[in-house]
Parts: C-alpha cells; sequence; structure tokens
C-alpha cells in the first residue's frame, strides 16, 4: 500500500509477537474462511470460536456482517470496494496476530488475488485457507438473509455466483465440504488441523 504521508515512523515494540504468543500457550494463525454466502462460513467460524475458546484459547472472529456496520461501514459490494473490503480486513487480522491470538474472518472474499494479498502479509504458516464449499442449489436452499431470491429478482447487484465471480480456491488449506457433514463436525475438522500442526495444545 502507498502512504500518503512521509511523517510517520515505525515504532519497533519491547514486547515482540512471539513473546506475546507464549504467555497465551498458542501460535497464532489466521484461519480465513471463504465461500459462497449461505454456504455456512460465519456459523462454522463460530463454531471453531467456540470450541477454541473451551480449551482456553485467546481468539477472534471478525465477521463480514459485523464489519461491515462499522471499520467498513462505508463500503459497497462493487468488485472495487469487495477489494478494500478485504485489505482492511487484512491489515486488521495483522494486528490480532502480532498480539499472539487465533483470529478467524468469515467474508465471501471472491477474489483469488485478495486471499493472495492477505496471505502475503502474514509470516509463513500464518494464513490458513479453510473453504467452505457448499453447492450453490444448497445456499439458495438456505438463504437465510433472502439475498439469493433478491438477487435473482434483479433487486441486488454485484452478487457473488450470480452476476459477481467466486474465484474457487485451489489449493486450500482446509476444505470443508457442509453438504457431507453437520457443523460439529465441520468445526472439529479445523480444531484437528489446528492440534496436528501444533497451533493449539
Amino acid at each position: 500500500m502507498n502512504m500518503k504521508t512521509d511523517n510517520t515512523v515505525w515504532h519497533e515494540q519491547l514486547v515482540n509477537k512471539e513473546q506475546r504468543a507464549n504467555i497465551k500457550d498458542q501460535r497464532p494463525c489466521l484461519l480465513w474462511y471463504t465461500g459462497l454466502s449461505g454456504s455456512g462460513k460465519s456459523t462454522v467460524a463460530n463454531a471453531v470460536d467456540r470450541l477454541l475458546f473451551e480449551r482456553g484459547c485467546h481468539t477472534y472472529l471478525l465477521d463480514g456482517d459485523n464489519v461491515r456496520h462499522g471499520l467498513n461501514g462505508d463500503l459497497s459490494f462493487s468488485d472495487e470496494d469487495r477489494v478494500e473490503n478485504i485489505r482492511r480486513i487484512s491489515e486488521v487480522s495483522k494486528l490480532f496476530i502480532d498480539a499472539g491470538m487465533i483470529v478467524s474472518t468469515a467474508f465471501i472474499s471472491p477474489f483469488a488475488a485478495d486471499r493472495k494479498m492477505a496471505k502475503d502479509l502474514l509470516a509463513e504458516g500464518e494464513f490458513i485457507e479453510v473453504f467452505i464449499d457448499t453447492p450453490m442449489t444448497i445456499c439458495e436452499q438456505r438463504d437465510p438473509k433472502g439475498l439469493y431470491k433478491k438477487a435473482r429478482a434483479g433487486e441486488i447487484k454485484d452478487f457473488t455466483g450470480i452476476d459477481s465471480t467466486y474465484d474457487v480456491p485451489k489449493q486450500p488449506t482446509i476444505h470443508v465440504k457442509t453438504a457431507e457433514q453437520d457443523i460439529r463436525q465441520c468445526a472439529e475438522q479445523i480444531i484437528r488441523y489446528l492440534l496436528n500442526h501444533h497451533y493449539i495444545k
């Protein structure tokens, strides 16, 4: 990102990321949930966050809709604003990682380039792409917010999967198929990954 001022200087902190993580007894990471609207991103992310909390982990969940009520409330769903939405969330997530946290983001994040941007901000192994893979037919059947119905009727423009593209992750770190597992099983799949790769104990 190009800064608009030259009058700022980066200040090194006396407490570093590793020290913050060590005191929490965990390895910081970003669980980046991506998938179509209605795929179950927020539901799975919440279930995982609850399981981590029960284990005593230090976590935070950044949900797409919630963030648009504040930090990103000035952004639309145009392609340009979607990019800015993800840029801001990526930077906020990086701060949580620096605090030694396990942070989750539940956003459609339809563009592969934007997900790569988020990954490139972090150190090796800190970005975990979680593809919530749910067929569009099931997403439309669920349609918890009635968005597909509105999109099909032309009431919503730039809707992912209808008139805006979704770049399917080619090699996600974790591939979750919600049509084949219930929410608990999906959450436990992600917890197993974190255990097996020593992010949590």
